[in-house]
């Protein structure tokens, strides 16, 4: 799905690029469409059900946006993804889209499981610690995973890094048995 959702989101980033727009603001109107959307069976109906027309389910989208406030550009890139009968795979755009502004601002998306709940300054450690690493600026989330039994897993992209309790153990088994 990558390969659909990849130049949707690359276009998009390139319009809010290269229009200077706040990508805060703009992850905030898709967050806000998004919102909508899920909340509303009808409008995924609606928008998903290929007997409709594409000019109304924009029009749609016009009267949605009359209550949403979305930039031109954001309306017309959601509106872009209903001519081409791309709704329905609006999560994989958009994860794919915060990827790309992410890259482009330097920033990495990493994910940090521990076998505990970590401290604030836990966290912060974790995350300075990584942006040295990676030299870029970090934003983290954290997931709680018991069966760890301790230590903490780091994935910054495609990249893993191992330190838990049950990895060592798993490396030692590895080890042993061959």
């Amino acid at each position: 799905m990558a390969a659909i959702a990849g130049p949707y989101a690359r276009a998009f980033a390139d319009v809010v690029f290269e229009a200077h727009l706040n990508a805060r603001d703009v992850q905030k109107q898709l967050d806000d469409f998004v919102a909508a959307w899920r909340e509303s069976a009808d409008l995924r109906e609606v928008f998903l059900d290929p007997s409709f027309p594409a000019d109304q389910k924009v029009s749609i989208l016009d009267k949605l946006n009359t209550r949403l406030g979305l930039s031109a550009q954001v309306r017309n890139f959601i509106a872009v993804l209903i001519q081409h009968d791309r709704l329905n795979m609006l999560d994989e755009v958009l994860t794919e889209y915060r990827r790309e502004v992410n890259q482009r601002l330097g920033i990495s998306e990493v994910h940090v499981t521990s076998a505990r709940l970590l401290e604030a300054d836990e966290r912060r450690g974790i995350e300075q610690k990584v942006a040295k690493m990676t030299g870029t600026q970090v934003q983290a989330t954290f997931h709680e995973d018991k069966s760890l039994l301790g230590g903490v897993v780091v994935r910054v992209d495609s990249t893993v890094y191992d330190g838990s309790v049950k990895g060592r153990l798993d490396r030692l088994k590895a080890q042993l048995a061959s």
